[in-house]
């Protein structure tokens, strides 16, 4: 019996690698448009993925630093620093946790709302405008011999 993880993968075609070609392509795309529009707006993308984080955190919301941390694939003092820097500009604002006294809750200020309203809905639209380059890759049987 084999080894799973010693087993090699299955090797790609040329229509796997163009197709995984195309959606890094669609990626960085869409990631530059973002980077661009929220530097518009006066925000950096780190701004904007904390705002986004926080509106579309389940079930609430507000979330902690500890899971916005987990949530952006930051560290937290990283978190920390993102969350003073948009406090300052009046989009988060800190409040009591409800359940443990140790920790804090991040909350979009109104403003923050209204900022992240108009940039997902720009990024919505070009999501709609790119939904053919962004199309998760359909990998080809093994390739021929």
């Amino acid at each position: 019996m084999s080894d799973p993880e010693s087993a090699q993968p299955e090797p790609l075609t040329k229509q796997d690698f163009e197709a995984l070609a195309r959606f890094r392509f669609g990626i960085r795309r869409y990631l530059r448009f973002s980077e661009e529009t929220v530097r518009e707006d006066g925000l950096t993308p780190q701004q904007y993925q904390l705002l986004l984080a926080l509106k579309g955190f389940p079930g609430r919301e507000w979330a902690t630093v500890r899971e916005l941390a987990e949530r952006l694939q930051l560290r937290h003092h990283s978190v920390v620093e993102l969350v003073n820097r948009a406090q300052a500009q009046d989009l988060v604002s800190r409040g009591a946790h409800p359940d443990d006294g140790r920790a804090v809750r991040v909350l979009l200020t109104p403003k923050g709302e209204q900022v992240l309203a108009r940039l997902s809905a720009l990024h919505r639209d070009e999501l709609r405008r790119m939904h053919t380059v962004l199309t998760l890759p359909v990998w080809n049987s093994t390739p021929p011999e």
